[in-house]
C-alpha cells in the first residue's frame, strides 16, 4: 500500500521470523537469541536445523530516533529512545523487526545527496543493531522505497534527470532508461553489506541479528507497456540482478522483494507489472511476502474474504513458488481489529503461514489510523499468537527484561573497513585488453572528509578479466571504506582491484567503485594520472 511519512508501509517480510527463531532456538540469553543465521529449508524458514514460525511488527522509523544533528552518540541519536522501544517491543514477544534503511532526506538521510554516505547516520544505525541483539530481537531492514517518502527512487531518477511519480518511476528499473539508476542503487546496497558496525567491529553482511534483506519496499513496474501488467518481465529481470549482486556479496543472510502482492486474479488490488508467483520465483530470493490492507476503500474485503485471500497466498508460495510465505504488513481499521487480528492469525497459523508481520508498533501516539501502541488491547491477542508461533517451532518464549539496555561503546572506528589494506599489496595477476581505457573520478570533497566515485570504461575490443586501478592522491588522504573493490593504500599511492563479483570489464563496457576518505582540507583534488593492469588510462569528466 502506499504510505506517505507516518503511514509508510514496508516489507517487514522475513523480519518476524529471524527473532523469534533465535530466542527459542538458543536459549534464555538475549545475546544468543540472535548467535545464528536465519535460514531457508525448501517451504520453510529454518534455524540450527529446526523449523522456524514467528510474529513480529513493522517499526520503520526507528532511523529517526534523534536529533540528527551535534555529537554522534549523545545528541544524532537517542539511544534511551532505541532501548525504551526494543524493551517494549521484547516484552510483547515481538522477535522480529522490519525496518528502513533509506533516506535521501538531508533529515537523517543516510545518501542525502547521490554517493554520499553520511556517517553519523550510519552510526546510529549501527546502535539499532546492538539494541536489537541486546533484547534478543532480529530485524529485516529494506534498502529503497518504491513510494516517494524520505526520497525513493524518485530521487534515484532525480539525480539522473528524469522524473518520477507515475508512471515515470518504471524508468528505475529500466536499465536502457537509466543505467546510472542501477549503479547508484548498488553503489548503496555495497555500502550497507560492507559497512562495519563501529561498536562491534562486524560488517553487516555477518549480522546474524540481521535476519533478511529486501530489496525495496513494495516494487511494482506498472502500466509502462501493455502487457507488462501481468508478465512482470522487466521487474523480474531487475530482481535477478540485484538478487543476484547481493547475494554476491552476502550470501548468508536471507533475501526478500518486499512485494505486496496486488495482482486481480486474487481479487486484491490490480496487476501492477509484479505477478507474485513469477516475480518470487527468482532463484535469488528466499520467501515470498504479501501486505494486506482489506479495509482499504480500493480493497474492501470483509473478515471471511481476507482468511481465503491469505489462505491462497500461502498456498501459492508453498506449492507453486516452493518457498515459505511472510505476511510483511497488515493492518485494518473502522473494524473490531481485535476480532480481526484473533480470527487472522489463528487462521494463519492453521494454514501453515511462516511468519507475519503487522504495521505497525509505533513509540509515540503519532498515526491514528494503522498505528499500534503499548497497552492496545490488539496487542494482548499478538502476544498470545506469537508465545504459539515460537511453540509451534518447538521452543520457548525468550526471558529478556523489558529493561534491558545494550551497554556497547565503540570499539572500532566508524570509518574503517576491513577491506582497505593500507600496507598489503594486490594479489591479483589480471590480463588487460587492448585498445585503451577512460577514467571518470567524481569527487564530492568536505575539507576533512569526502567521498570519490570512479568509473572505469574499456575502450578495447576484448574484455579485461581482473582489473587493478592505479593512482596517487594529492596530498594527505586516507581511505577507510571502499564498495565494489578491493583497497591498497601505501601513502599517497593507491591500487583498487576487482571484488569477488565484479572481475570483468566487457569491451565497451564500464565499472563503477566508490570510497570514502579522510583528508587535509586544501590538499585535496582528482589524482593527475590513472593505469589500468599497468596502462595508462585516459581522465573524462
Amino acid at each position: 500500500m502506499r504510505r506517505r511519512r507516518l503511514g509508510l508501509s514496508a516489507g517487514l517480510l522475513v523480519g518476524a521470523l529471524l527473532a523469534a527463531l533465535g530466542a527459542f532456538a538458543l536459549g534464555p540469553s538475549a545475546q544468543a537469541a540472535t548467535a545464528s543465521f536465519v535460514q531457508r529449508c525448501g517451504i520453510r524458514f529454518c534455524l540450527d536445523g529446526r523449523a522456524f514460525y514467528f510474529a513480529g511488527t513493522n517499526v520503520y522509523d526507528l532511523f529517526t530516533y534523534g536529533s540528527a544533528s551535534g555529537d554522534t552518540e549523545t545528541q544524532y541519536m537517542d539511544k534511551a529512545r532505541i532501548d525504551a522501544h526494543f524493551s517494549r517491543m521484547a516484552a510483547d514477544n515481538v522477535t522480529v523487526v522490519r525496518t528502513w534503511l533509506f533516506s535521501m532526506e538531508s533529515w537523517h538521510g543516510f545518501e542525502p545527496a547521490e554517493g554520499v554516505y553520511n556517517e553519523q547516520q550510519f552510526a546510529l544505525f549501527d546502535y539499532v543493531i546492538e539494541s536489537a541483539k541486546a533484547h534478543g530481537i532480529r530485524l529485516i531492514p529494506v534498502f529503497e522505497n518504491y513510494w516517494e517518502a524520505y526520497g525513493g527512487i524518485d530521487r534515484r531518477l532525480q539525480w539522473e534527470g528524469l522524473s518520477g511519480g507515475h508512471p515515470g518511476r518504471g524508468q528505475f528499473f529500466n536499465k536502457s532508461k537509466c543505467p546510472r539508476c542501477f549503479t547508484s542503487y548498488k553503489n548503496y546496497v555495497s555500502h550497507v553489506l560492507n559497512r562495519v558496525n563501529h561498536y562491534s567491529g562486524v560488517a553487516y553482511r555477518n549480522e546474524p541479528t540481521i535476519m533478511a534483506w529486501e530489496l525495496m519496499n513494495e516494487p511494482r513496474y506498472q502500466d509502462q507497456t501493455p502487457n507488462e501488467n501481468t508478465t512482470g518481465t522487466t521487474l523480474r529481470a531487475w530482481v535477478d540482478e540485484m538478487g543476484a549482486f547481493v547475494k554476491g556479496i552476502d550470501p548468508r543472510h536471507l533475501l526478500g522483494t518486499g512485494l505486496e502482492a496486488h495482482e486481480t486474479r486474487y481479487g486484491f488490488g490490480g496487476d501492477e507489472g509484479n505477478p507474485f508467483v513469477h516475480i518470487h520465483q527468482s532463484p535469488y530470493i528466499d520467501f515470498t511476502s504479501a501486505h494486506p490492507y482489506p479495509t482499504e476503500d480500493w480493497a474492501d474485503l470483509d473478515l471471511a474474504e481476507t482468511k481465503a485471500l491469505i489462505r491462497q497466498w500461502i498456498s501459492d508460495s508453498h506449492n507453486l513458488v516452493g518457498k515459505p510465505f511472510f505476511m510483511g504488513e497488515f493492518n485494518m481499521h473502522n473494524v473490531d481489529r481485535v476480532a480481526w487480528w484473533r480470527e487472522i492469525y489463528a487462521d494463519f497459523e492453521a494454514a501453515g503461514g511462516d511468519g507475519s508481520a503487522f504495521w505497525w508498533y509505533q513509540d509515540r501516539e503519532i498515526d491514528g489510523k494503522f498505528g499500534v501502541s503499548q497497552g492496545d488491547p490488539e496487542l494482548a491477542v499478538f502476544k498470545a499468537h506469537s508465545a504459539r508461533m515460537i511453540a509451534k517451532s518447538g521452543g520457548v518464549l525468550p526471558t529478556v527484561s523489558p529493561t534491558v539496555s545494550p551497554t556497547v561503546s565503540p570499539t572500532v572506528s566508524p570509518t574503517v573497513s576491513p577491506t582497505v589494506s593500507p600496507t598489503v599489496s594486490p594479489t591479483v595477476s589480471p590480463t588487460a585488453g587492448p585498445g585503451g581505457c577512460d577514467v571518470r573520478y567524481v569527487l564530492h570533497d568536505w575539507g576533512t572528509s569526502f567521498n570519490a566515485d570512479v568509473t572505469i570504461r574499456n575502450r578495447g575490443a576484448a574484455p579485461v578479466n581482473g582489473w587493478t586501478l592505479a593512482f596517487s592522491f594529492p596530498g594527505n588522504q586516507t581511505i577507510n571504506n571502499i564498495w565494489n573493490g578491493v583497497a591498497t593504500q601505501n601513502g599517497k599511492q593507491v591500487s583498487v582491484r576487482n571484488a569477488a563479483w565484479n572481475p570483468t570489464i566487457a569491451a565497451g563496457g564500464s565499472v563503477n567503485f566508490g570510497f570514502s576518505a579522510s583528508s587535509v582540507p586544501g590538499t585535496n583534488g582528482v589524482p593527475a594520472t590513472f593505469t589500468l593492469n599497468g596502462a595508462a588510462c585516459a581522465k573524462t569528466q
